[in-house]
């Protein structure tokens, strides 16, 4: 294969600036702040997030899931308990969040520990989300071998038939995480690639501010 250069793909970042000094004091206001102007930007999928995992063999993997919840203890995330990922998290909970929002050139960064949700939290998401999107959860054994798309259609109008009001049950390997967060870093693109990066850092009873080198 002749190697393919991406060098000269560039784009400089010009829009917004990130100072310490008018950053909140809490990141998840912080966070909040960030994420009103996402959506006002219309950025298409602003919750989606790259969650980033490590088992219990050392090999990390990434994939994207979306941000359900932001509360005074972390970022929530719903899946199946056994997935892959599921797997991982009860291997090493030590986890990595990502989001990149081209259009106003940001990105956060969150490294922390996960932590199961209640069943009540898990519970009440289940049945806000829309019947077809509950069908599927019930129906997939997430990251697990199947010998077809038909096998998986058919154990879906399977639960269907059981369940023709609508009524689902929560399956019981699926449910919601919380990334407790010990460090959350906001990276503001800037001209010349002397970008911005501010990062909070867990104490005691507050958070740590400082500016990183870019």
């Amino acid at each position: 294969m002749t190697p393919k250069k991406y060098h000269d793909l560039r784009s400089e970042y010009l829009h917004q600036q990130l100072d310490e000094k008018s950053v909140r004091e809490n990141p998840f206001e912080q966070f909040a702040v960030w994420m009103d102007q996402a959506v006002q930007a219309e950025i298409l999928h602003p919750t989606a997030m790259l969650l980033s995992t490590v088992g219990s063999d050392g090999q990390p993997s990434c994939r994207v899931v979306l941000l359900k919840e932001v509360n005074e203890k972390g970022f929530v995330f719903f899946t199946h308990y056994h997935s892959h990922k599921g797997r991982q998290l009860t291997e090493n909970p030590k986890v990595a969040l990502t989001f990149f929002w081209n259009e106003t050139e940001r990105q956060i960064r969150i490294e922390g520990k996960v932590e199961k949700v209640d069943k009540q939290t898990s519970d009440e998401y289940f049945a806000s989300r829309p019947y077809e999107s509950r069908l599927s959860a019930a129906a997939s054994s997430q990251s697990s071998v199947i010998s077809s798309r038909q096998e998986l259609e058919q154990q879906r109008e399977a639960i269907r038939a059981r369940h023709p009001d609508g009524a689902i049950p929560r399956p019981d390997d699926w449910g919601g995480y919380v990334v407790v967060p010990e460090t959350i870093e906001f990276w503001q693109g800037r001209e010349n690639r002397l970008h911005d990066r501010i990062v909070y850092q867990r104490a005691v009873d507050s958070w740590d501010i400082r500016r990183l080198a870019p």
